[in-house]
């Protein structure tokens, strides 16, 4: 006769090494780096330069996205062409437009990039005073209104009670 409990631990072990194998079959292999440290250095300084136009709040450096290590190899092909950093930053302003730097230069084309932001900022805040003065009119318009010239002096006379407490 077997134990119950000797055949759950076995099949407990046996499931943890099945999760185990999955999980270094799953596993990638880093990826190499350039032959020369001087090519990775500098595609990673240029890198850090230019937004990742798949995610957008990461820099190409940092991203995992497909299209991010591929504009990486291309970087480091054409470093290896001899190009400087700023053709290489042209190539891909040329290729991408200006909204792939994360410092676009200021220009006519690129007003809105750096001064949209603080546009909307000021109208929100325009919108936001001519609201509430507004409202604050109508609320006393509308308490004027409302209220006799006998529930007037009433409410003052309890205004005055609960100020005197």
């Amino acid at each position: 006769m077997t134990n119950p409990t000797a055949i759950g631990v076995k099949r407990l072990l046996f499931a943890l090494l099945l999760v185990l194998l999955s999980a270094f079959a799953a596993a990638k292999e880093a990826a190499p780096l350039a032959a020369d440290e001087a090519v990775e250095k500098r595609m990673v300084s240029i890198s850090e330069e230019l937004r990742c136009l798949v995610c957008q709040n990461e820099s190409l450096a940092g991203s995992h996205a497909d299209l991010a290590q591929d504009l990486r190899r291309e970087i480091r092909t054409l470093i290896k062409e001899g190009k400087s950093d700023q053709e290489i930053m042209d190539f891909m302003v040329n290729r991408y437009g200006d909204f792939v730097r994360y410092r676009p230069p200021m220009k006519a084309t690129t007003y809105l990039l750096w001064f949209g932001p603080f546009l909307l900022l000021a109208s929100a805040i325009v919108t936001l005073i001519v609201y509430l003065r507004r409202r604050g009119g109508r609320v006393a318009a509308a308490a004027e209104n409302t209220l006799s010239p006998d529930e007037r002096r009433q409410a003052e006379a309890l205004l005055k009670q609960s100020e005197s407490k």
